[in-house]
């Protein structure tokens, strides 16, 4: 067991045999060094969360398929983005994960976390100073209220908020020609025809997370009337395993 780390070896040699071959079956290229980040992520989580209630899931085993695989199915879907916001970081899902993935694939890639929560925002600060991850910005605020000095052209948030609410509270933050993508759970239709006018679905992509038997939905969104020259790169489903 890593000093501070509620895994232990036998369970982080375990974890890091999923998170390779997961990782794989989804399409996402992962070095040693950025397995190794994933996995000092997951333990700071599961440390964090017996104190800060992160999240409900308290099972380290359950965190790599419902948290680590799940963020890493989306990672594709931002291949072409260089400045990403998540919304509603939580405990750094998809950020840190998207974060680790960049350092390596986009190192100019910069990516930002935001929540009102100010003990969510203090752990993902810990975890930007423990995993070195020098392409993470962290705010603690309402979204609609943050202001920076370069728009996003990624959007994300995983099970934030409604989708009205989300493209709403954070549009005057994304790029004439950003996109927002969404990570739901079941297909919400029903928030997708409350959109409000002025943006559209680009796309919807059904997700296949190795080992969980949940739904899972991307969803694309985008300003009506624009249309990108090279359309985002979106996940081919992966088989469960």
């Amino acid at each position: 067991m890593k000093p501070g780390s509620t895994i232990s070896l036998a369970e982080r040699a375990t974890f890091q045999g999923i998170l390779e071959q997961s990782a794989s079956a989804m399409g996402v290229t992962l070095d040693a060094g950025q397995v190794g980040q994933l996995l000092d992520y997951l333990g700071l989580l599961a440390k964090w969360n017996a104190v800060y209630n992160l999240t409900a899931v308290r099972d380290p085993a359950q965190m790599v398929t419902q948290h680590l695989l799940d963020s890493l199915s989306v990672v594709p879907a931002f291949r072409e983005a260089r400045r990403v916001l998540d919304v509603g970081a939580g405990g750094g899902l998809p950020g840190i994960v998207l974060a680790i993935w960049a350092g390596v694939a986009h190192p100019d890639m910069r990516i930002a976390l935001i929540d009102t929560v100010s003990k969510k925002t203090a752990f993902l600060t810990q975890v930007k100073a423990e995993l070195g991850l020098a392409n993470v910005t962290v705010h603690t605020g309402r979204v609609e209220q943050l202001q920076v000095d370069s728009p996003f052209d990624a959007i994300t948030s995983r099970a934030f908020a409604e989708l009205t609410d989300f493209v709403t509270w954070s549009g005057h933050l994304l790029s004439d020609d950003g996109r927002f993508i969404a990570m739901k759970g079941v297909l919400p239709g029903d928030e997708i025809r409350r959109l409000p006018a002025g943006w559209v679905v680009e796309s919807i992509q059904p997700l296949a997370v190795p080992t969980l038997a949940a739904q899972r939905h991307l969803i694309v969104i985008r300003r009506e009337g624009d249309q990108l020259a090279q359309p985002l790169q979106l996940l081919q489903p992966a088989q469960p395993q």
